[in-house]
């Protein structure tokens, strides 16, 4: 059985704000958070997409205490991100999507460093480095040196440092960018059992949206140091009519198809009739069907995800 999940927020944020200053003669600013509010309940995986600088990584930077808010006020496990840094950090851990580690150590000292930060020795700690390692399939990698690593491995041996103190938090800032795609299968397996088994919640950024759709209970979209939505990824869906995109060429061109269950909206353009639905793999054949039994010829189909400056648009308006 999964442990029991504490009830109440592992994350309460309220109006945060930071601005990053640069320059000397001639002083720049760039606000990176214009009053951010985020409630994030314990045991939840919580999506937060955006473009880039966006906010994102700023977001989770201050939650993990690694940047102090200018204004604002941010909870996590019931802390206070500024005052209680110290006592906040032994249950937290992160992960980036572009890790940077000493280039001359190996796998497994890199993983066995972070084991010492959080107070593990001795037998504990070559048991965790060992179980880690194995869990990620680093095993024929272990005494490589970080420099000799691709990509992917790279990424996997920041999610293996990022479990090491088995936090009871964990942000992970695009945890499956560079990775493989059936790498990137198993990561967010992985994601979805440490939730599961362990109760841990979870803090995510992706530019996937496919993913942030698989995996989090909420999803909240950021642009320009604000949320602009937040909710569960079907109420969302149904808020900015986000979906999945099924584009056709059509002869002729029906009147009704805005008007099919589950087709959120449709738009033409350049000869192609773009449909947005909230389930391609169930609405589409229930279009060729109302199509073919209408007489209508379909010269060509398409179906891919919505771009993320699209939905963007949507939430702009």
């Amino acid at each position: 059985m999964p442990p029991a999940v504490a009830t109440g927020l592992a994350i309460d944020a309220r109006e945060v704000t930071k601005t990053f200053r640069s320059g000397w003669l001639r002083r720049r600013e760039t606000a990176a958070l214009r009053g951010v509010s985020l409630a994030v309940e314990r045991g939840a995986i919580f999506g937060l997409l955006g473009p880039n600088g966006a906010g994102k990584t700023t977001l989770l930077s201050i939650l993990a205490t690694l940047l102090v808010p200018d204004g604002g006020v941010a909870r996590v496990l019931g802390l206070d991100v500024a005052r209680d840094a110290n006592a906040l950090r032994r249950r937290l851990n992160m992960a980036s999507g572009r890790p940077s580690f000493l280039w001359s150590l190996r796998v497994d000292e890199i993983i066995a460093f972070y084991g010492r930060l959080y107070g593990l020795s001795g037998r504990r700690l070559r048991r965790r480095v060992d179980a880690l390692i194995e869990q990620y399939e680093l095993g024929s990698h272990r005494r490589a040196q970080y420099s000799e690593l691709s990509t992917g491995l790279k990424q996997r041996v920041a999610l293996a440092k990022a479990l090491v103190n088995d936090p009871e938090l964990l942000f992970l800032d695009e945890p499956t960018l560079g990775l493989d795609p059936d790498v990137s299968v198993r990561v967010r397996r992985h994601i979805a059992d440490l939730r599961r088994e362990q109760g841990m919640t979870i803090v995510l950024t992706t530019h996937y949206m496919r993913e942030a759709d698989e995996l989090c209970d909420e999803i909240g979209f950021i642009k320009g140091g604000r949320i602009l939505a937040h909710g569960t990824p079907d109420a969302l869906k149904r808020q900015i009519g986000l979906g999945d995109v099924v584009a056709l060429r059509l002869e002729p061109r029906p009147a009704w198809l805005g008007e099919m269950s589950g087709v959120l909206r449709c738009t033409e353009a350049d000869g192609w009739i773009e449909c947005t639905v909230d389930d391609a793999e169930k609405r589409v054949p229930e279009l060729l069907r109302a199509l073919l039994a209408e007489g209508v010829e379909i010269r060509n189909l398409q179906v891919r995800e919505p771009e993320l400056e699209e939905v963007f648009v949507e939430l702009a308006r």
